[in-house]
């Protein structure tokens, strides 16, 4: 590599100086073994929302690597995942797409002095690709078709260098997973990944699997990918579960694990365990803990409220699903599934106590704010009919 960025023993991020390692022939700065040594406290705190310690260990590390996009791309990070439990809350926004330019500007300067650095566009792909998830969850159609195009385009730059480390393997993985994915999912999109080559969705899997283990930068991405993908793509859920209750052991304090850990655990029928991690969930959100907020405690509630119908307890399972509701209405997600089926719980419970009422405008709330296709919607249909309400 012509430009490579090399580190030196001199260079230091909150540690003493180590001596400079030599098994990195690269020169990548995302390969530096040292200094993944010396920025684990920081990458660690970051995804355990300590984002105060996270983001003084980052901003001395740019101060170290001043003109290297890393620095700005994990500060970025640090904002997704600010971003993550409640993706309604745009408060980090602007901070968030800020440091990915940053990133992204640095990195094509690099790709512009060495055509060839996999690093660089490793970088631009990652960039890239946050931005457009986050386009996308704002809707902004037309910014994230082009931040998507852009990453598709790094990805494939990114793509085969997977002996030089787990980092960039990462690339591969998400470019043949998703190469696939998204025509599959989305059709509109087939005319833009007719222009790459296909990829190979097992092949991606196992790739992922591969980083998920290995990588140091990567590794909780490559998590959060697989825990997704199993859970809603491959149906394997008791895999999923694995991977959450892994990250919520490693990570307790990061709200979006610990959710999607009580979700795993009740998708899998172990619901005293959802029920008493889902509590915890609710103390943390009354506590105020940082990231814990309605979204969590829209999961949290309704979790609660199912265990203790199952046990006989209506009185506290009316209790958690009203929780429930009141959480959809101040995260204003009235359209998601625990909201829905709270309600329509709710209009059961009071069929079965003759309280036709309260059932009425329970199953009316489900029809008025769920589509006509929406499975609830069928169901409260169904069973209004049935019951005569």
């Amino acid at each position: 590599m012509k430009e490579a960025v090399r580190t030196t023993a001199g260079d230091t991020v909150g540690a003493e100086p180590l001596e400079e390692v030599v098994d990195n022939p690269s020169g990548y700065l995302l390969l530096d073994r040292g200094l993944q040594f010396r920025i684990t406290e920081y990458v660690n705190s970051m995804y355990n929302f300590d984002f105060a310690t996270a983001e003084r260990g980052f901003m001395v590390m740019k101060h170290s690597y001043p003109d290297h996009p890393l620095p700005d791309f994990l500060i970025g990070l640090s904002q997704w995942w600010k971003i993550a439990p409640d993706m309604e809350n745009e408060r980090f926004d602007k901070r968030f797409i800020a440091y990915m330019d940053s990133s992204i500007h640095k990195a094509e300067k690099l790709i512009k002095q060495d055509p060839e650095n996999k690093e660089a566009a490793f970088f631009l792909a990652g960039a890239h690709g946050f931005k457009g998830r986050l386009y996308s969850e704002r809707k902004a159609w037309t910014k994230a078709t082009f931040s998507g195009k852009n990453a598709l385009k790094y990805l494939e730059m990114s793509r085969g260098e997977e002996e030089l480390g787990p980092e960039l393997l990462l690339g591969d993985a998400l470019f043949n997973y998703f190469s696939v994915w998204i025509p599959e999912n989305y059709p509109l999109l087939k005319p833009i990944l007719a222009l790459f080559p296909k990829g190979d969705k097992q092949l991606g899997l196992q790739q992922l699997e591969d980083v998920s283990k290995n990588a140091f930068y990567a590794r909780v991405e490559a998590q959060y990918f697989l825990f997704r993908l199993y859970s809603a793509e491959e149906k394997k859920p008791y895999e999923a579960l694995s991977i959450t209750e892994y990250l919520h052991n490693k990570y307790p304090n990061n709200p979006y694990f610990h959710r999607f850990y009580a979700r795993q655990l009740y998708s899998v029928g172990r619901s005293l365990d959802a029920m008493e991690s889902s509590m915890e969930i609710l103390k943390r959100i009354e506590a105020k803990q940082t990231g814990y907020e309605a979204n969590s405690g829209r999961y949290a509630a309704f979790f609660v409220g199912q265990y203790y119908e199952r046990i006989g307890q209506t009185k506290s399972a009316k209790q958690y699903y009203q929780k429930a509701i009141a959480f959809g209405e101040e995260s204003e997600t009235q359209e998601s599934g625990y909201y829905l089926y709270s309600l329509l719980n709710l209009g059961k419970i009071a069929t079965k106590e003759n309280d036709k009422a309260a059932a009425k405008k329970y199953f009316k709330d489900v029809k008025k704010y769920a589509k006509r296709k929406h499975p609830a919607h069928q169901e409260a249909r169904d069973f209004v009919k049935k019951n005569k309400i």
